[in-house]
């Protein structure tokens, strides 16, 4: 079964970073009701103002190297994804890249009701999405080192720990998956 048997469909479109919206929040607002969350304390944003996620955004939007994007359940704002060239952005200098290396960052809307398996269906799309670039050869994340949920979805979908490493505002799990290992993990299951 896919992800759009069991928990609807999942797409990816790009983030609007125009503030404000006539009738409906704008992709700012949506972002910082979740990175304020609680729940996402990892994504250290948890006193930001609005102002502060619109021009986090605005900046990624204008910058050549980062791009931000809105994943969608059955069309509505569910989740966040960023992807970043980690020779430029967010890994520069902190370790071996190879050709067609990524980076990426997800972040998934706090659930009113848990279901099993939402986010795994969500990293999954996300890994999709990037491996639908053939340029892409390999993945690669620097979740917070007590990330521990994270880990385990990353191990789900096929990344492997490369070692620690030091970052300005954590020590990181430096992880990638190539398009094999993802295709490995993921092939044949329910998803």
């Amino acid at each position: 079964m896919t992800s759009t048997q069991t928990l609807g469909t999942f797409t990816v479109r790009p983030m609007d970073t125009t503030p404000g919206r006539a009738g409906g929040r704008s992709d700012a607002e949506v972002v910082h009701s979740w990175v304020t969350h609680p729940r996402s304390a990892y994504w250290l944003m948890g006193d930001a103002r609005l102002e502060d996620v619109e021009r986090e955004y605005a900046a990624i939007a204008a910058h050549p190297h980062h791009d931000a994007f809105i994943g969608l359940h059955d069309g509505e704002p569910a989740f966040l994804m960023e992807r970043y060239d980690p020779t430029e952005v967010e890994l520069k200098g902190l370790y071996e890249a190879e050709p067609g290396d990524i980076g990426m960052h997800f972040l998934v809307a706090p659930p009113e009701t848990p279901v099993h398996g939402y986010t795994l269906a969500v990293i999954t799309t996300v890994m999709k999405t990037l491996f639908a670039d053939p340029a892409t050869r390999r993945v690669v994340v620097e979740p917070d080192v007590t990330n521990t949920a994270v880990h385990a979805l990353n191990k789900a979908v096929g990344f492997e720990v490369v070692r620690e490493i030091a970052k300005p505002e954590k020590r990181a799990l430096l992880s990638a998956c190539t398009r094999e290992q993802f295709e490995a993990a993921t092939t044949g299951a329910d998803r």
